[in-house]
């Protein structure tokens, strides 16, 4: 990459292949799919530069799902070399963001407590398995929790303070019975 990982923001995800001539299917992280094409060049993490030629939503899938044409991708083979590769651009091309609104970057790395004071662990990533997005907490010990990342479980992000308040649900931070 060419600055701090800091400094850059993941937009998309290559995945398959799509068709004989060149396309592959991307999953887009932006609010609105196709604004991968209007940050200009996106980069992967060796450095190499990609340039949307075309692109259109993918039939039939989730709306963050994109069929893209790349400069300089021609072939099926080619394409398929691009599997997996994450995309991102220098924070500086995003627009700012509103109020009560951030980037999911900017969320890696903050505290996250309960709203009585209580140590979660650190936010680590923000995932999406088709339900809604969920922040992904690592606790000093143990396995990472999923909290669902909704205004009523999360009240409250306060970038400045380093830090997201949790107010679980009943069961999220329950440990298992082991007597089952």
């Amino acid at each position: 990459m060419t600055g701090p990982v800091a400094d850059r923001v993941l937009i998309a995800r290559v995945g398959a292949a799509h068709g004989i001539k060149g396309e592959v299917r991307v999953k887009a992280f932006t609010g609105t799919p196709a604004d991968i094409a209007a940050y200009g060049p996106l980069e992967a993490p060796d450095g190499r530069l990609f340039e949307v030629e075309t692109l259109r939503p993918a039939a039939g899938k989730s709306p963050e799902m994109l069929v893209v044409r790349f400069a300089g991708v021609a072939d099926r083979n080619a394409a398929e070399a691009l599997n997996g590769i994450e995309l991102s651009i220098p924070r500086q091309r995003l627009p700012a963001a509103e109020d009560d609104e951030f980037y999911y970057a900017d969320l890696i790395g903050l505290s996250a407590e309960t709203v009585d004071g209580r140590s979660l662990g650190t936010v680590i990533g923000v995932q999406n398995y088709g339900a809604g997005d969920l922040l992904e907490v690592a606790p000093s010990r143990g396995d990472t929790i999923l909290v669902p990342f909704t205004r009523a479980v999360v009240p409250r992000v306060d970038i400045e303070e380093g830090r997201v308040v949790v107010d679980p649900p009943e069961g999220l931070l329950e440990e298992p019975d082991e007597e089952r």
